[in-house]
């Protein structure tokens, strides 16, 4: 696994071994997540990018906050709709991971 380290914040150039349970992702600096009014729905705002959300996508990045682990993200998020696949949300964070929009600290 290739990584940056900065502090305690890493960055990963690769996907795999992907996201464990005990980080701690929150947005990279450069990225942010708001409201659009225009499309009613949260975005991810990227330099020259937005990404429209999907509910749970939302759900999953308000989480992200760097306090949270992906763990904690998991249980919270089942708490609210009932089953939420661990693998599914690991997998959506190992995507942003590796387009940098999301940065880990160790748990």
């Amino acid at each position: 696994m290739h990584a940056i380290h900065t502090g305690t914040t890493r960055t990963r150039t690769r996907t795999r071994p992907g996201v464990s349970g005990s980080d701690r992702p929150r947005l990279a600096r450069h990225v942010r997540l708001t409201f659009c009014r225009t499309r009613q729905r949260k975005v991810l705002l990227h330099p020259e990018t937005v990404v429209v959300l999907n509910g749970s996508g939302a759900a999953v990045l308000e989480l992200c906050d760097g306090r949270h682990t992906v763990a904690e993200i998991v249980t919270e998020l089942g708490a609210r709709y009932q089953t939420v696949p661990e693998d599914e949300v690991q997998q959506f964070l190992d995507r942003l991971v590796a387009r940098r929009w999301l940065e880990l600290s160790d748990g």
